[in-house]
C-alpha cells in the first residue's frame, strides 16, 4: 500500500494539472484568471456544505451548532471579497487579450453560485434556461424545490415561540423568500430578550451583508473590466448583476433594524 503523503491526500498531481489556458501562444495573465474562479469554486462548494448543516441545525433548533456554521460563513464570505483584490489587478487590456478564447464559457453559468442562492432563499426558477451543463440544472432543481435557510430559520423561530403564519408555513417553497409583519415582531422580541439569540441573527446579518458587498465588488470588477460589453458566453453583463445589488437574502432581519 502508498504511504500517504500530503500530496497524494491532497491529490496535488492532479489539482495543478487542472489550469490550461486556452490562448496560443499563452497570455501571462489567463492562468491568473483560471486558478481565482477554481479557487471561488472551491470554497463555493464549501459554503454548500456549510450552509447544508447549518439549514439542519436551525430546523432541529440548534442555536449554539448554527452560530458557529455562521462564524464559518462569514469568514469564507470575507476571503471571497479579498479575492477581488488579486483579480483587479488584471487590466482590461490585459483580460481582452485572452477574452475571446472563453468562447461560450461565462461565470454566468456558475451552477454552484446558483445552487448557493437557491439555498439563501433567492429563488429564481428562470435562471435555470442559462445553464448548459444537464447534470447541473437537475442539482439546480432540488434545490429550488426544496426549503431554503429561510424556512429552516421560521421552523428555528417557532421553536423559541414565534408565531409563524400559515401563509409562510404553507408558501410555495420555489418563490424568493419573503418577510411578514408578524414573524417581525417575534424577531424584535427574541433580540431585546435573548441576547444569545441575537449573537445569531447578527452573524446572519453579517453574511448577508457580506453577501452584498460581494456582489458590489463584482459588479464593479465586471464594469471596469468590460464596461457595457455584453458577458461572455453571452451572459447579460453588468446591468442584469446590478439587479441584485443590495438585495437582502434574510428580509426579516433587515426589516426590523429600526424597531432595535
Amino acid at each position: 500500500m502508498n504511504e500517504l503523503t500530503y500530496s497524494t491526500y491532497l491529490k496535488l498531481n492532479q489539482l495543478l494539472d487542472l489550469q490550461e489556458p486556452k490562448s496560443n501562444p499563452e497570455e501571462h495573465d489567463e492562468l491568473l484568471f483560471i486558478v481565482v474562479h477554481q479557487t471561488y469554486e472551491l470554497w463555493f462548494k464549501l459554503m454548500v456544505h456549510e450552509l447544508e448543516r447549518v439549514r439542519d441545525e436551525l430546523n432541529a433548533g440548534e442555536l449554539w451548532q448554527a452560530v458557529t456554521g455562521f462564524k464559518r460563513l462569514v469568514a469564507v464570505m470575507h476571503t471571497l471579497i479579498e479575492q477581488f483584490n488579486i483579480v483587479e489587478t488584471l487590466t482590461p487590456m490585459s483580460f481582452n487579450s485572452f477574452r475571446e478564447r472563453l468562447d461560450t464559457a461565462s461565470g454566468f453559468q456558475s451552477a454552484q453560485f446558483r445552487e448557493i442562492e437557491f439555498f439563501l432563499g433567492y429563488k429564481r426558477g428562470d435562471m435555470l434556461k442559462h445553464q448548459p451543463d444537464a447534470i447541473a440544472v437537475e442539482g439546480l432543481k432540488k434545490r429550488l424545490n426544496e426549503p431554503s435557510i429561510n424556512d429552516a430559520l421560521y421552523v428555528f423561530l417557532e421553536k423559541a415561540g414565534v408565531t409563524i403564519p400559515p401563509e409562510i408555513k404553507q408558501r410555495d417553497v420555489t418563490l424568493p423568500a419573503m418577510s411578514h409583519p408578524v414573524v417581525e415582531d417575534g424577531l424584535v422580541r427574541l433580540y431585546k430578550s435573548r441576547p444569545d439569540m441575537e449573537v445569531l441573527f447578527e452573524l446572519m446579518t453579517d453574511f448577508d451583508e457580506g453577501l452584498q458587498e460581494w456582489r458590489y465588488r463584482h459588479v464593479k470588477l465586471v464594469e471596469r473590466t468590460i464596461g457595457s460589453k455584453q458577458g461572455t458566453g453571452g451572459s447579460l453583463g453588468v446591468e442584469f448583476l446590478k439587479k441584485s445589488l443590495f438585495l437582502p437574502m434574510f428580509p426579516a432581519l433587515w426589516a426590523i433594524r429600526h424597531q432595535l
